[in-house]
């Protein structure tokens, strides 16, 4: 069997407001504070889903991310989590994507590695919080979509999926070959062991360029266009509320919310 997971370098989500810079003319977000990007965590989620099914099968698991300046740090984590292939598809040509030419240059380069009998993604990124390529991914493919997934079962062509819902979750089943998003429910992904960074380190990606994925149709360009960047503005105008004891407050602050026309 064998399993790709597409995986996308971002920058820390920890990294605090004040320490993010809006490049106007790129219209993209970069720190200030110098942190070193980060794997996305939802990704590591489909990672850890992806080397489950591995543990129990003989699945071969291949790791794809899309971009540029790639810190080798960061993108052979999975490696050393225990998948077996890294591919890069690299180049200036891959920067500041929108969802769409993301999905169709991933979907080209799937094609030019060879279609898989599973494909599976973080249900999304960290930075934008988008949630689209892997629905565009999947239709530009024409496999079945299963999205947020908390548990994943693979019996010979079939693949069913716990999906998450608010109140509970569902069984879905598709035959294979199918893509499937991963949420956080699945659980904390494991840890790199010794041995496993180890091997890593001995491990070359597979990089390829524009020029590699054959493109004979000009369908690529951006549906989307962002026009500006802003951090909204925080309001902390705080009014404190005291009373003699604490009934006297909860007095007060029922009079000041029926005053302003909250209750």
């Amino acid at each position: 069997m064998k399993i790709i997971v597409c995986a996308k370098q971002v920058f820390d989500p920890e990294t605090p407001v004040s320490g993010l810079v809006i490049d106007e003319e790129s219209v993209s977000i970069t720190s200030r504070l110098g942190m070193p990007p980060v794997l996305n965590g939802f990704d590591e989620n489909a990672i850890e889903a992806a080397l489950r099914i591995k543990d129990t099968t003989s699945a071969e698991v291949t790791i794809i991310s899309i971009g540029n300046d790639f810190v080798m740090d960061v993108m052979k984590k999975p490696l050393s989590m225990g998948a077996d292939e890294l591919v890069l598809v690299q180049g200036s040509e891959f920067e500041n994507l929108e969802p769409y030419t993301t999905a169709f240059f991933l979907s080209c380069a799937i094609k030019k590695i060879g279609l898989p009998d599973l494909i599976l993604c973080g249900r999304q990124a960290s930075d934008w919080d988008n949630g689209q390529v892997p629905l565009i991914l999947a239709e530009l493919l024409d496999l079945a979509c299963l999205t947020l997934a908390q548990d994943i079962t693979v019996q010979s062509s079939i693949i069913k999926t716990e999906r998450v819902i608010p109140d509970g979750y569902q069984i879905l089943e598709a035959e294979l070959p199918a893509l499937v998003t991963v949420t956080n429910e699945l659980g904390e992904p494991r840890y790199p062991t010794l041995r496993g960074i180890m091997n890593a380190g001995k491990k070359s990606p597979i990089v390829l360029s524009f020029d590699d994925l054959d493109i004979q149709s000009y369908d690529y360009k951006s549906k989307i266009k962002t026009n500006k960047i802003s951090i909204p503005e925080a309001n902390d105008d705080c009014e404190f509320i005291q009373g003699s004891d604490d009934q006297e407050s909860g007095r007060l602050l029922a009079l000041k919310l029926r005053d302003t026309g909250l209750i």
